[in-house]
């Protein structure tokens, strides 16, 4: 007599999906009902309409980039696996992106400060351009190409259009609440567009991976195109006038010779590094528990939990909350330490893993923009790109360095590698602590050097 195992793959069930659609829904659409003070741009009308204008052409262009974003990181080892990549290989195309980011970053942040931002931004969609025509033409892994290129537009996506973004909101001298606006609707498009860039991927790969590379890489093309075409129609940038002598100057007078900006860029660092660590360990995490896992499900829950973080933002700076935006990183950043510290404990049931990291990916929703609303407050715009790429150096570095220790020598484990995100989140957390402390000053009206 036969012996019929039934097999069983854990996934979330439909009642976790709605509970994000639906909160995320009634976050957003009470808020202007329950807020003490109007202080958001799509409930306040004195956006004045040329920035209205640039408001919705940007977010469109900047949910265009995610897409394109969300569509290439559908793949990655399934690609290589496909056309018979070693693990080790795939390793070492994980170490040449993060290489690339880790010398040429601090180089494109300069850059966007001394040409300007749009044209930066400009670089992000030629760069998604030349890698669709690279994978059309050769129909190969193209791994070292392509993740220099893809790296290369990772870097321009995380500073060069939020600095767009507030140049032109200075510029156009507009109130720092359509500013607040701006950033979580940023987070939330951005959620929203990588689960659309999923879906995308997964209906043309149609269980063909490389033929669904390739139909990716005609829609990547398509969509850098129009997002091309929508860039060149914004409003003309000035060419910048400021000297590099000059640039370096002032660099160095308000960035490197500030402490709170050294407190600053050492939290986004650290929260860079975890999130990092979670996106090459969380699928090795949960699968370690031995039952076959549907990670296709699990990837938008994590995504609808950043989306509902997103909201939570304009709560907090519409007047409901007693605390400073320091204060609230402080305790986020010792949540999001706790709940690497219970994974690195290495407790492997998924169910109890999928909420701690939809609890991470929750606030880490609400870090982005309580982050970009202090980069506003302590740095200058024109060197807004310089400072945030040069915070991506120590986070890159470390990221290369585990890496290397775990990728060839065996000497880290997946556990320490989440324990030392934790420590660097309880660092975060110290350094947003000092940042009240010593930062009670902010300059006000230092942007213009």
């Amino acid at each position: 007599m036969g012996v019929v195992i039934e097999s069983f793959v854990w996934e979330p069930t439909t009642s976790v999906f709605a509970f994000f659609l639906l909160s995320t829904f009634l976050s957003i659409f009470l808020f202007p009902y329950f807020a003490k003070s109007r202080t958001f741009g799509t409930f306040d009308h004195s956006v004045s309409s040329s920035f209205a204008r640039f408001q919705r052409w940007f977010l469109a262009i900047y949910t265009l980039s995610s897409v394109m974003e969300g569509v290439w990181s559908v793949y990655g080892e399934s690609e290589l696996a496909s056309y018979g990549v070693s693990k080790e290989s795939m390793v070492s195309y994980l170490c040449v992106g993060y290489s690339t980011s880790l010398v040429l970053g601090p180089l494109l942040g300069v850059l966007s400060d001394l040409i300007g931002q749009k044209r930066i931004c400009l670089l992000y969609c030629v760069l998604h351009f030349v890698v669709g025509v690279w994978k059309r033409i050769t129909m190969s892994p193209s791994a070292w190409f392509a993740n220099v290129c893809l790296s290369l537009a990772g870097l321009v996506h995380s500073f060069g259009f939020e600095t767009w973004l507030v140049v032109e909101h200075e510029k156009q001298s507009q109130r720092n609440d359509s500013l607040n606006e701006t950033f979580w609707l940023m987070t939330f498009l951005e959620s929203a567009s990588l689960i659309g860039g999923q879906v995308l991927a997964n209906w043309l790969a149609d269980g063909n991976v490389q033929s669904g590379v390739a139909l990716s890489a005609t829609a990547s093309l398509f969509l850098s195109v129009v997002a091309i075409v929508c860039i060149v129609r914004t409003a003309k940038e000035p060419v910048k006038t400021l000297p590099l002598r000059d640039y370096s100057a002032a660099f160095y007078a308000y960035v490197l010779g500030d402490k709170r900006i050294w407190f600053l860029g050492t939290a986004q660092a650290c929260l860079q590094f975890s999130t990092a660590v979670f996106w090459i360990l969380w699928a090795p995490t949960i699968v370690a528990d031995g039952r076959e896992v549907n990670l296709g499900l699990i990837y938008p829950c994590f995504l609808g939990s950043r989306m509902l973080g997103s909201t939570v933002f304009p709560w907090l700076m519409s007047g409901q909350s007693f605390l400073r935006l320091e204060d609230c990183l402080v305790y986020i950043y010792a949540i999001l330490a706790v709940v690497f510290s219970i994974v690195a404990y290495d407790y492997q049931e998924i169910s109890t893993l999928i909420v701690l990291f939809c609890l991470f990916h929750g606030f880490t929703g609400l870090v982005l923009p309580l982050l970009a609303r202090l980069r506003t407050m302590y740095v200058p715009n024109e060197l807004r790109g310089g400072m945030i790429s040069l915070s991506q150096v120590p986070a890159n570095a470390t990221i290369l360095y585990c890496l290397i220790q775990r990728g060839y020598s065996g000497k880290i484990e997946n556990s320490t590698m989440m324990a030392l995100s934790a420590v660097s989140l309880f660092s975060a957390s110290g350094c947003i602590y000092l940042l009240r402390r010593w930062g009670k000053s902010p300059h006000q009206d230092w942007h213009k050097l």
